[in-house]
Order: C-alpha cells, then sequence, then structure tokens
C-alpha cells in the first residue's frame, strides 16, 4: 500500500466520487486516488471491469473502493446512485466527471439520435451529477468539481462534430458552475486531454502512423497516457489548488 504524499495529504480519508472510474483514464483516476488514502467511489456502466478493478484495489488500499452501476444518461439513475453513495459516504469533498463517450461521426449522417445520445453522454450527465452532489460538498464545508473537457474541439476534428460540441460545451458549464458555486467554497475546474493513448483507443482508432505523428507535434516528445492526468487531477482536487476555479487545464504535451 503507497502512504499518501505530502503533496496531496489533505487528500486521506476525504471521499472522491469519480465518473467512468471503470476503464481507462478513470481507472487510472481510481487508482490514483486510492493509493493516496482518498475513500474512492465510482460510477460506470460496464459492471465486469469496474468489479475487478474495485477488488483489485481494495486489497491493497487503505479504503474499500466501492463501485456503483448506473447509466449516466439517465437522470432518475444519477440521482439514486448518489443518494446511495450518500448513505454509503457521507458528504463528497471530491467530484471528477471523466465519463465520456468519444465516437466518430460523419457529418452528413448525423441523426438527431446520434447527437442526444452523445450529449446525454457527454455534457448532460456532467451537469446532473454535479447538480446532485453539489448538496453533499455543501455539507463539506466545499469542495472541488473537476470537468474532463477535451483538446478535440480546438483541432478542426471533421469526425467528432457532436463530441467536440460536447467538449467545447464543458468549458462554458465549467465557468458558469465556478460562478455558482463559488461562494459555497466549491471549486471548478476543467482538465482538456491530448491524446491518450488507452486500449481502447488503440483498438478503434489509434495506429502506431497515428501515434507518432500527434507526438511530433508535442513539445515533449513521449506518448500520453492515462497516469499523465492523474497529477494535475489530484493537484485540482487537493488544498493546493484552493484558491483555482474556474480554470482549464491543458494536457496535451505541448502540442503546436
Amino acid at each position: 500500500m503507497t502512504e499518501p504524499t505530502t503533496l496531496t495529504g489533505d487528500l486521506q480519508d476525504s471521499a472522491v466520487l469519480i465518473t467512468g472510474g471503470g476503464s481507462g483514464i478513470g481507472a487510472a483516476l481510481v487508482e490514483g486516488f486510492a493509493m493516496r488514502g482518498a475513500r474512492v467511489a465510482f460510477i460506470d456502466i460496464a459492471e465486469a471491469p469496474s468489479r475487478a478493478l474495485a477488488a483489485r484495489l481494495s486489497a491493497i488500499s487503505a479504503h474499500p473502493v466501492a463501485y456503483y452501476h448506473a447509466d449516466l444518461r439517465d437522470v432518475a439513475a444519477i440521482r439514486n446512485t448518489v443518494a446511495a453513495i450518500e448513505s454509503d459516504f457521507g458528504a463528497i469533498r471530491v467530484l471528477i466527471n471523466n465519463a465520456g463517450w468519444d465516437d466518430r461521426h460523419e457529418f452528413d449522417t448525423v441523426s438527431e439520435a446520434d447527437w442526444d445520445n452523445s450529449q446525454a453522454i457527454n455534457l448532460k450527465q456532467m451537469f446532473f451529477v454535479s447538480q446532485a452532489v453539489a448538496p453533499l460538498m455543501r455539507a463539506a464545508g466545499g469542495g472541488s468539481i473537476i470537468n474532463f473537457s477535451s483538446i478535440a474541439f480546438m483541432l478542426n476534428m471533421p469526425e467528432v462534430p457532436v463530441y467536440a460540441t460536447a467538449k467545447a460545451g464543458i468549458i462554458g458549464l465549467t465557468k458558469s458552475m465556478a460562478g455558482r458555486l463559488g461562494p459555497e467554497n466549491i471549486r471548478v475546474n476543467a482538465i482538456l486531454p491530448g491524446m491518450i493513448v488507452t486500449e481502447r483507443q488503440k483498438a478503434l482508432w489509434l495506429t502506431d502512423e497515428s501515434i507518432a505523428r500527434m507526438v511530433d507535434r508535442q513539445c515533449l516528445k513521449h506518448i500520453l497516457t492515462a497516469q499523465d492526468l492523474v497529477g494535475p487531477c489530484l493537484f485540482l482536487a487537493s488544498d493546493l489548488a484552493a484558491s483555482i476555479t474556474a480554470q482549464s487545464i491543458i494536457v496535451d504535451g505541448g502540442i503546436f
């Protein structure tokens, strides 16, 4: 078991909720917080990998890691799941809105169903999870919400018109929430990852050649992985970022 570091020691024993925590970036975040002594709950729709992750980490972390199944497109399911987490964990100090789905769409063939489903997964749920968790943060005297956007909407990528719209909207949502919740000592910030190489990305879209092309565009000449997002999240969640809100941090290796 890894001891909490002095950098983020204030997170020890704090309750942290992570959406989309069963695999990829989310799983790295769940492990990163759990191994620093936080009490971690995560929500995911995929049961098998989520249960396996919770079992593995519960065996080596200071506190059991709790998995909750929910389809975040369903607002009633969000509210019921957050209520269950409140019953088990009490006040939540940190919320990481990581859940998302970066499917590709051809502009000319996007249907209304495609649009609504993508917005529900990538943007709508982020608001309603935050709305459900905010009272728990008030009860704790404050907290930190970290919303995951993406640099995708900055790159003129033709194959993600719906996803890019949602990820741009997250920046506006972050700033509005920061303005509303700041007087209650709740900070709201966004993280914009660059090309994070996960198993899903490699299976569906990335090739050795496309990864090499992106690394060539980065100032830092190494492949970015989910682990590269753990540190920025720990920082924004911790008291070291106590005066930082309404901000967006890009983690892309310095693309130019």
